[in-house]
């Protein structure tokens, strides 16, 4: 990362925000912190989770379907820890996700039901410098929540069973994109970065007790490094995003 980033509130102009991510646990990796405080300042956060993470963790002789359960139960003890309001799980496949019409539908009625100023989600852009962060499922859920937010939640001829449901077009004017090649912003999440840490903790299956310190130590050099490049002094956190104007 050489760009030189802004620091920003991330409950300015906003009442609700929604978070996509592909699986379980990306959130809490990418965005907790940013999350932990919008919902101090009384900020409205909902998350859409669009897998349900079935195909991580080490424990092969836990079945797919018990997976996804204990996934499930994890993410939602995370949302509990940092204040946030609901969580919805649209249940595709991990490992093979897909932008198709049903995804974007899926996605733009979840828009239209919370209707947020804001919407968080991967960058559908590939990041040689965070590998790990462009996970093919990453890539296909940002790509499906850009669809959706433009032109899909917007257009009322789009997805004409949503309508028929009863939910309205919403137009999201911010986007921020997770994990983006070319960041802009950045959130200081220093006083909230233990809350990180304990929402990533829930995670159990797939960051177990003897992985925390190592893990730890690898998120405090990371979240340190973007601080620095926002021009924050030594010993401080801040997690990254690129701001895109969807109006």
């Amino acid at each position: 990362m050489s760009l030189v980033l802004e620091v920003v509130d991330p409950s300015i102009d906003v009442a609700c925000v929604l978070v996509v991510s592909a699986h379980p646990d990306d959130v809490d990796f990418g965005a907790a912190g940013t999350v932990s405080i919008l919902c101090q300042k009384g900020v409205e956060v909902h998350y859409c989770i669009v897998t349900d993470g079935e195909a991580g963790g080490e424990n092969t002789s836990v079945t797919p379907e018990e997976l996804v359960k204990v996934r499930r139960f994890e993410q939602s003890q995370a949302a509990d820890i940092l204040g946030v309001k609901s969580v919805s799980f649209l249940g595709y496949p991990d490992g093979s996700l897909e932008v198709t019409h049903k995804l974007r539908c899926d996605i733009s009625e979840v828009i239209r039901r919370v209707r947020p100023d804001r919407v968080i989600a991967p960058s559908p852009m590939r990041n040689w410098t965070m590998i790990h962060a462009s996970h093919p499922d990453h890539l296909a859920a940002g790509e499906a929540a850009v669809d959706a937010i433009y032109p899909d939640a917007r257009n009322p001829f789009a997805h004409r069973k949503l309508l028929e449901q009863g939910l309205e077009p919403h137009v999201v004017p911010q986007l921020w994109l997770m994990a983006s090649p070319i960041p802009q912003i950045a959130v200081d999440i220093t006083e909230v970065f233990e809350a990180k840490l304990n929402a990533l903790w829930c995670h159990e299956s797939q960051i177990p007790p003897r992985e925390r310190d190592s893990i730890a130590n690898r998120l405090k050099e990371n979240f340190s490094n973007v601080a620095k490049h926002a021009g924050l002094s030594g010993g401080k956190f801040a997690e990254a995003f690129q701001a895109v104007d969807t109006r």
